[in-house]
Parts: structure tokens; sequence; C-alpha cells
């Protein structure tokens, strides 16, 4: 028996459940609360156009470490409401706030990736006092994706139209692109390519809802987190791949930090925007370590 598995058989009073709650307009938003009830609390924030599913590597990693994992499907996305409201950054956080209200989350880290980590930022801005210990933001979307006068550093809209584009003529084929080309970074000279990787990632995009992936690339491209990132307090860890394909870190990460009042960035050569996957030792153990000070 592994290591892991025999880690998992020795944690003491564990309930693995999964559920659904009731938005305020009536969607149904799907979730996992794996681990004690009692146990320190970690919510997990997944990126487009996937589902709960992305974080495998990292709830299982700790709630194995003694912690409370939870994770949910955005709307849309995975298994909950292929709703045609709400698919904007105010709704997806309000989501999260019913959800932590529900399962009544205090002092709780919450890590975000990409559209994750602007999820995860406009919710931790606006969070009640005591309910967010800290934050991580992985190949996060912060503060803002699309080239504007305001933001000249950004990518032409020009992008976001070209994936708007080939996600209504051949979403199926899309997913397949993305995930064989730049997500993992794939598409790199000598790149070890998982089938399985790919696979996996196109059967979460496949099970969400097309009309709400097409809207959501406006949502993680246009959406502004400045003021958001300006008003978080508690700490922040800002992890990026600088060969990240999908979100570029001069884009992001490096503008993100520079906003946060208590921001710590660690930048990974070499690592691609599915980083979270690609090298979960070394991103796992690197939250851990900051989660535990």
């Amino acid at each position: 028996m592994s290591t892991a598995i025999s880690q998992f058989f020795n944690v003491q009073q564990v309930t693995l459940m999964t559920g659904f709650i009731r938005a305020a307009d009536g969607s149904e938003i799907f979730y996992k609360d794996w681990g004690p009830r009692d146990a320190p609390a970690i919510v997990f924030h997944h990126g487009w156009p996937l589902s709960s599913d992305e974080w495998d590597a990292q709830m299982m990693f700790f709630l194995l470490h003694g912690f409370r994992t939870i994770a949910h499907d955005r709307r849309g996305h995975g298994r909950s409401s292929q709703t045609e409201r709400g698919t904007d950054m105010e709704t997806y956080a309000d989501d999260v706030r019913i959800l932590v209200e529900h399962l009544d989350l205090k002092g709780a880290v919450h890590i975000g990736h990409s559209t994750g980590g602007g999820e995860a930022t406009r919710y931790v801005a606006r969070a009640a006092p005591g309910r967010v210990a800290k934050a991580v933001l992985v190949g996060a979307i912060t503060p803002v994706m699309v080239r504007s006068a305001a933001n000249p550093q950004g990518l032409p809209v020009e992008v976001f139209d070209g994936y708007r584009h080939a996600l209504a003529a051949n979403r199926a084929q899309l997913y397949l692109d993305i995930a064989k080309g730049p997500f993992y970074g794939f598409n790199r000279a000598g790149a070890d390519v998982s089938e399985a990787t790919v696979r996996n990632w196109w059967r979460q995009g496949m099970a969400g809802a097309v009309k709400a992936h097409y809207d959501c690339i406006k949502v993680w491209s246009e959406t502004d987190f400045t003021d958001d990132l300006k008003q978080i307090d508690v700490p922040v860890l800002v992890m990026h791949g600088d060969d990240d394909q999908v979100v570029p870190i001069a884009d992001s990460a490096l503008l993100s930090v520079k906003l946060l009042r208590r921001g710590e960035l660690r930048v990974y050569k070499g690592y691609p925007h599915g980083m979270l996957t690609t090298h979960p030792d070394q991103l796992n153990a690197d939250i851990l370590e900051f989660i535990r000070r």
C-alpha cells in the first residue's frame, strides 16, 4: 500500500460530503466538503472552463495534512446549474459568500487559480470580518487582462474574440487544443505530454454549459480587480509560472503583488499556466508552508 493511501486510511473523523446550495436567484451550486468539521478550512476556486475537479491533487494533499478542503463548481460549470443568469464576477463572488455562510466557515484560506483567482480576489476583498485568514492566487487573471487606455500592457481584445469564435464554432475542438497546447505547456519543445491530463481537462470543460463558458470569457478578460486587490488586508501569496502562455506574468502577478497590502510573489521558472497539475509537489509544499506560518 502506498504512503498516500496509508495516510488516507489513518485520517480520523474524516467526512467526505458533496451537496448543493441554492444561490440567491435559485441556481444550484455543487460543492465538495472533505475533512474534519473542526479542522482549518481551505476553499478552492477553479479556473475556466473547468470544475472543482481541477483541484483533485490539492484536495487530497491538504486532506491528508489535516485540513478541511472545500471546492465548488462555478455556476454554468461542472455539476452546477446551467443558468442563463449571473455570468458576472459579482454573482460568482456572491455564490461563494452563500456557500461560506452555509458551511459557517471562519478563518478560511481561499485559493484561486486563473479565473478562480479573480473570483477569490473579489470574494476576499468583500468578505465579512473573520471569514478569511489568508489567500493564494495561482496564475490569476488579476488585476485585468484586456488592453485598454487604462491598461496599455494588457492583451488585445482580438485574443479573446478568438476564444469566443473558436468556442462557438467547435467547443470540443477548442478544449482539446487548449489542453494539448498552451495550458500545460505541452506545445513546448521536449514537453512530456500527458494524454490523461488532456482528457481530464476536456472532460471537465465539456461538462459545463457552452453559453456560460462563452459569456465567461468577457468576465475573465475584462473584469478589473484593481480596487479589490487594494482592499484586501490579509496575507496573500501570488504564485505564477514565468512560462504562462494563458495569463502572461507581466500583465498579472507582477502588477497584482504591487497592489496588495500584504502580498508575496513567488515566480516559478519554466512553469506553465496549469502548473498546479504539472508540478503539484512543489506548489502544494509551498502553499502549505505559507498557510502554516
